[in-house]
């Protein structure tokens, strides 16, 4: 088997998806999810991003079945978490508003990650290293505090926390350590990317959002593609199968490799 084959087959992309059902086996993944663990609902943090707004429409769905379904009230909770000011944070109310979530709350996590970078610039010192952190390090630190606040809200509500990892960024590892990668649930694991901009067109998010060019917004100016050096088309290409520029293919595969931690379990002894 290929080292292509076996990435495609661990992270269980197809070639070609039916939208439609597509979309019915993830809202019911959800719904058998929430049930099971007797949650009173699903929590998912709405970036203003393609990804995001595919996950809370499913969500809200598959929250608004069980309430019809089993006569309880369940909940879909969207979460804004701008760090400081958010240029794009329009774009994550139009979700709400598109998907007509009646639960969203805004959390803005300057304070807090200001306050842990100013912990850690501190520690440097006393190892005689005097620097701030690195936008890299601080892009770490926003994510993982965006972590922290969406399970303090869960806890408090009996929610369960929703992710939008899919085989697109899993291929890459593409994602925070402990930080956007830390949820409990995550319904667009084996779509690419291109896959999920099809759901989005299907479910009726903003065209605004369909527009934009994908980025994890952890510092000013970036965007994934650039970040990694190769374009969704050919990581979608590959995922399906497909042949792709003998460059990119060997980047993508050195990604898989290098990233193979995050894709596992805590390992032990």
């Amino acid at each position: 088997m290929s080292l292509q084959a076996q990435i495609i087959d661990e992270l269980g992309v197809k070639s070609s998806i039916n939208v439609e059902s597509e979309v019915k086996k993830r809202v019911d993944f959800l719904k058998d999810y929430v049930k099971k663990a007797g949650s009173t609902g699903l929590l998912i943090a709405i970036s203003g991003g393609i990804d995001s707004a595919v996950a809370a429409g499913l969500c809200n769905i598959a929250t608004d079945e069980l309430s019809k379904e089993t006569g309880r009230d369940y909940m879909t909770l969207g979460v804004f978490q701008p760090y400081g000011t958010q240029e794009d944070i329009d774009d994550s109310y139009a979700v709400a508003k598109a998907f007509d979530l009646k639960h969203t709350l805004e959390t803005n996590i300057e304070d807090a990650v200001t306050e842990v970078a100013l912990e850690v610039e501190q520690g440097l010192k006393g190892l005689g290293i005097h620097r701030h952190m690195t936008h890299q390090g601080k892009g770490n630190v926003k994510a993982r505090t965006r972590m922290v606040v969406q399970y303090a809200l869960a806890f408090e509500l009996n929610l369960i926390v929703v992710g939008t990892d899919h085989a697109s960024e899993a291929i890459t590892g593409f994602y925070t350590k402990w930080g956007d990668g830390a949820v409990d649930i995550t319904p667009l694991s084996s779509l690419n990317k291109r896959q999920v901009r099809q759901l989005a067109a299907y479910m009726g998010v903003p065209q605004s959002i369909l527009d934009k060019a994908p980025s994890a917004g952890l510092w000013e100016g970036q965007t994934d593609e650039n970040e990694l050096g190769i374009t969704y088309e050919e990581n979608s290409d590959y995922l399906e199968g497909k042949e792709i520029p003998s460059a990119s293919k060997e980047r993508l595969e050195s990604f898989y490799l290098k990233t193979t931690h995050k894709r596992n379990s805590i390992p032990g002894i």
